[in-house]
């Protein structure tokens, strides 16, 4: 993203973000990720030397440990739009942040600017 340097454009593009940042869906900050594992039935294929059962798992830090939470597959869509709308305002929070920063930095150039007019 390129920062402009005049504030007001700065100011335009600071609220263009911030009207995208509002949201109604959920928000996810997690990793998908696939296990393969045994299941633990007796007769199973997994035990013999079969392929292991595979399922699909949310990871995040919970009080600063890994957690793993297991995903259903009819819940699997949702889950994965849920963390892109996270890795979204994520990356809209950064833009915002360095348009806020460079609104700081020039509001003193804009000052000095008035005072020099007549």
């Amino acid at each position: 993203m390129r920062v402009p340097q005049h504030p007001t454009l700065i100011r335009r593009m600071l609220d263009a973000r911030l009207k995208k940042l509002a949201t109604t869906r959920p928000v996810l900050a997690a990793s998908l990720v696939t296990i393969a594992k045994h299941c633990g039935r007796p007769g199973c294929h997994c035990l013999s030397g079969g392929p292991k059962h595979t399922g699909q798992y949310l990871t995040c830090k919970i009080g600063g440990k890994t957690r793993t939470t297991y995903v259903p597959l009819d819940l699997l869509k949702d889950v994965r739009s849920w963390i892109d709308n996270h890795q979204r305002l994520k990356i809209l929070l950064h833009e915002i942040h360095l348009l806020s920063l460079a609104l700081v930095r020039t509001h003193v150039q804009n000052q000095q600017r008035r005072r020099r007019r007549p």
